[in-house]
C-alpha cells in the first residue's frame, strides 16, 4: 500500500465518504482561488510562499543565516557551473508544488528540470535538492509541512542547515521511497551529495570564510 493510500484508507469505506469529498472540494476550489490571487499580487521583491492555503511573507533574515546562505550558494553554484551538472537558485525561486509554492534558501535544478526554464521563469519546477537554512520563524515548516511535501514531490535530496548549532542533516528517500531518512547530521566531516554527482564538501566550509575558500580552491 502506498503512502496515499495508507493516508485515505480509514475513509474509504466510511459512510461519510461523500461528505468529506464535497467538504475537501470546497477547500481545494477555494485555496485554488486565493493561489491565483497570490501569483497576482506577487512582486520580485518580496518572499513569499503559499502553504496551506496561506500567504505567508517573510522577514528580513539574520546574519548568520545570510552568511551560512551564501557559503553554501557559491559552493553548489561554482561545482555545478564547472561540471555543466544544472543550475543552483538561491533566495525568491518559487517551487510550485501540487499544492504549496516555496522560496527555499538554497535549490539545485538538474540538466533535465533545467530544460524547462525560460528567462522569464517565474514559477518554478519542482527542484532536485533543496536546502533550507534554519531560522526562528521557518524552522516549525522545514521540519514539517515542508519535510512531508518535498518527501511526497520528488525532491530528491533535502538538507537542512541549523547557522546558530553550525550542523548540516542530510535526509534521502528511504530504500523504498517515501518519507525521507536521515543519512548525515553533523558539524565536521565531509558531505557528499546524491542529487548532485560528484560532490563532496567539507561541512566546515559552510560556516567558515577560510574553509570555505579553501573548498573554492580546490575545484579551481
Amino acid at each position: 500500500m502506498t503512502p496515499l493510500e495508507t493516508l485515505i484508507e480509514p475513509l474509504r469505506h466510511s459512510p461519510q465518504l461523500v461528505e468529506v469529498v464535497d467538504l475537501l472540494s470546497k477547500q481545494i476550489a477555494d485555496e485554488r482561488s486565493q493561489r491565483r490571487q497570490f501569483y497576482q499580487d506577487l512582486t520580485p521583491e518580496q518572499k513569499a510562499e503559499f502553504i496551506d492555503g496561506e500567504v505567508i511573507l517573510h522577514s528580513p533574515a539574520r546574519n548568520c543565516h545570510l552568511d551560512a546562505t551564501s557559503r553554501l550558494s557559491r559552493l553548489l553554484s561554482i561545482f555545478v557551473d564547472l561540471h555543466q551538472l544544472g543550475t543552483v537558485k538561491a533566495e525568491k525561486c518559487l517551487c510550485v508544488f501540487p499544492r504549496n509554492d516555496y522560496e527555499p534558501d538554497i535549490v539545485f535544478f538538474s540538466n533535465a528540470r533545467s530544460a524547462e526554464l525560460e528567462p522569464g521563469t517565474m514559477k518554478f519546477p519542482v527542484p532536485d535538492l533543496v536546502v533550507e537554512v534554519l531560522s526562528p520563524s521557518t524552522e516549525a515548516n522545514d521540519r514539517g509541512v515542508k519535510f512531508e511535501d518535498y518527501a511526497a514531490h520528488g525532491v530528491r535530496e533535502y538538507w537542512i542547515v541549523d547557522p546558530e548549532a553550525e550542523t548540516v542533516e542530510q535526509y534521502l528517500p528511504g530504500d523504498e521511497g517515501g518519507a525521507y531518512e536521515l543519512r548525515v547530521k553533523s558539524a565536521t566531516g565531509t558531505l557528499s551529495a546524491e542529487a548532485i554527482p560528484g560532490l563532496t564538501l567539507p561541512i566546515r566550509a559552510l560556516f567558515d570564510d577560510a574553509e570555505n575558500l579553501a573548498a573554492l580552491k580546490a575545484w579551481m
